[in-house]
């Protein structure tokens, strides 16, 4: 396997310079390309694939992979639901993937044509948001955590307290900017499950993160690292492997999933209706899924991958370490985020509004 020299990312964050452009990576357009026999048009999350996956792909196969960026669900659930603007394949975190079932957005996968599909660990098979993976298969999965400037801090920041209920590091906290992910670490930290619809748990959750405000710095849209970083916050709540990758360049920054629980989060791929090279798109899937490839994929990006085969191939520093695969006393406190119906999502989204217009 190849060792790449690692570049500094965000799973949920913007292009940074132009350099990806020339993987066959282009910006959200609106409009695609004219399709063909030869062309994959991909929707993904930034850079949330191998250095060179894409021409890898397009050496072995012939097919040219045209990559548009999307920041958060929200943005790909959007694109797609007044109709298909020409995307082959896209990644939709797990509730999203339900939520494009229920709303008949997305194609059943022809499993004959996705034979590496062997390569996926048999629990990610077994999902109560895609029953028996008719539609969907696990690209990478992860968990929400702090993370944290070790010379800054008291200790080890395993309470969401931290974030969320103490002015102690008042202007050094930096929170995600997703009503959901913010709201679900409220309701793990005040004993709640991560999925809580009820309105009157929500608007004690909001009432918390209001009077929390002030000592909030910025909701940030997933660069929470770049701010550790930088030094402007000291903690971030942050997905685990934007953390790792600036653990790598900062020994002093660290992640730790809060003793209260968080997220277990998976992106899947999945072939919307409408998509105009299927075939592509399943060739693409199985690709992705190679022990290889798969490897190449994990080892640059930094996150936990399902694929049993490349996994295999990984370094003991990759599968040993518990900020990439948690253990099990860990992943017990932790709940999937699932999709709760369109009345949730309205009293999220207020909620949400009135925190951030406090």
């Amino acid at each position: 396997m190849t060792t790449f020299k690692k570049k500094r990312f965000s799973r949920r964050g913007f292009l940074a310079g132009t350099g990806m452009l020339a993987a066959g990576i282009s910006l959200p357009s609106g409009l695609l390309k004219a399709s063909g026999s030869s062309t994959l048009n991909f929707y993904n999350w930034d850079t949330y694939i191998g250095e060179t996956t894409l021409s890898d792909f397009k050496s072995s196969t012939g097919i040219d992979v045209k990559m548009d960026l999307f920041s958060d669900n929200d943005e790909l659930f959007g694109k797609l639901r007044a109709g298909n603007p020409g995307y082959d394949l896209i990644v939709p975190s797990s509730d999203f993937v339900e939520r494009m079932i229920i709303a008949d957005m997305l194609s059943p996968l022809d499993n004959n044509a996705i034979p590496n599909r062997v390569n996926v660990e048999p629990t990610f098979l077994n999902v109560g948001f895609d029953p028996g993976r008719r539609y969907s298969l696990p690209y990478m999965w992860g968990t929400m955590g702090i993370g944290y400037r070790k010379s800054k801090v008291d200790g080890t920041p395993d309470s969401w307290k931290w974030l969320l209920d103490s002015s102690k590091y008042r202007g050094k906290i930096a929170l995600l900017s997703e009503a959901g992910d913010v709201l679900g670490a409220a309701f793990k930290y005040m004993g709640h499950p991560l999925n809580t619809t009820d309105p009157k748990i929500i608007t004690q959750a909001e009432q918390l993160l209001i009077k929390q405000k002030p000592n909030i710095k910025v909701f940030a849209p997933d660069n929470g690292q770049d701010l550790l970083l930088s030094g402007e916050v000291d903690l971030a709540m942050e997905w685990n492997g934007d953390i790792l990758q600036v653990m790598e360049e900062d020994p002093d920054i660290s992640y730790v999933v809060p003793k209260e629980g968080s997220v277990v989060w998976e992106d899947a791929l999945a072939i919307p209706n409408g998509a105009p090279n299927p075939q592509n798109a399943h060739k693409f899937i199985n690709f992705l899924l190679g022990a290889e490839a798969g490897a190449a994929i994990a080892e640059f990006i930094q996150y936990a991958t399902p694929n049993v085969a490349a996994k295999k191939l990984m370094p003991e520093g990759y599968k040993n370490n518990p900020a990439i695969f948690p253990s099990d006393t860990t992943l017990e406190s932790c709940e999937s985020s699932i999709y709760k119906g369109e009345e949730a999502v309205r009293l999220y989204d207020e909620a949400w509004t009135r925190v951030l217009a406090a």
